[in-house]
């Protein structure tokens, strides 16, 4: 299953959205987080779901291998969904079977964050998948620069960002790796009690500590004999170019933010 994550991976490609300024994506990105929370009936969250699914259809991104790529956070989602089905106890009494108690407003509630858990799992893998790990380090240092003024290290702060980024596929590979070679060796961490699974997880996470302090280890040394020394009179090889389409693509989304607005109950 951890070969299937996402989220953190880069896939080259010649897309719409592939040729955006990083800037324009990262801007997007942040401003949908806020204007996804402006959804509160069926017709919104209709509208959200069909504005992410064009976006997937510009990234050209195969919607089979995003939908794929949920099943490591799946568990998250369906435990969303049931949460607020068993505890929101309002409307109209739809099922009831002993002690569980399903109610029309809890059923509701369950859908419409499940959907927007989703549209935002599908938005920002998009990010990630479409642009590369040093386009996002040059996109957030520029759009962190006015805080340099406050003496930020703007710089280093996106590099981690963006190193952060780039280490989770790694990491959940290296995970799964550890996972296969204990499993040879006999262990098994997905029978028995929870005890027995707690105790079979231990011997998972010390290597996988180990060989991530190493892999930081080894980067942080790569960049010191490259004469890495951060971000103070630093100069840019890739020159970052804003143009129509990253306009045209934050025009849609104010758009979308007024007819979403306007349809809210």
């Amino acid at each position: 299953m951890m070969e299937k994550m996402i989220f953190g991976r880069y896939i080259p490609g010649d897309s719409f959205i592939h040729k955006l300024d990083p800037r324009s994506k990262l801007t997007f990105v942040f401003l949908f987080i806020a204007v996804v929370f402006l959804a509160n009936n069926a017709l919104t969250y209709a509208l959200l779901l069909a504005f992410t699914f064009v976006t997937v259809l510009f990234s050209r991104i195969r919607l089979y291998f995003l939908v794929n790529g949920l099943k490591p956070i799946l568990f998250l989602l369906v435990f969303t969904f049931l949460l607020h089905i068993f505890f929101t106890k309002e409307g109209d009494l739809l099922f009831k079977w002993q002690f569980i108690e399903v109610y029309e407003e809890g059923l509701k509630l369950g859908i419409f964050i499940a959907i927007r858990f989703l549209v935002l799992v599908f938005i920002t893998s998009i990010l990630t998948l479409t642009t590369s790990p040093i386009s996002i380090t040059d996109g957030l240092e520029v759009l962190l620069n006015p805080f340099k003024r406050f003496k930020l290290p703007v710089h280093e702060l996106a590099l981690m960002m963006s190193i952060s980024l780039r280490f989770i596929p790694t990491l959940m590979d290296e995970t799964d790796k550890i996972m296969k070679a204990q499993m040879a060796r006999g262990s098994d961490i997905s029978t028995g009690s929870i005890k027995e699974r707690i105790k079979a997880v231990v011997p998972l996470l010390i290597p996988l500590f180990v060989s991530a302090f190493k892999r930081a280890e080894d980067l942080a040394v790569a960049m010191e004999v490259r004469g890495y020394r951060g971000g103070e009179g630093r100069t840019r090889y890739r020159q970052l170019k804003w143009d129509w389409r990253d306009s045209t693509v934050l025009l849609l989304l104010g758009a979308v933010t007024v007819v979403l607005w306007l349809l809210r109950s």
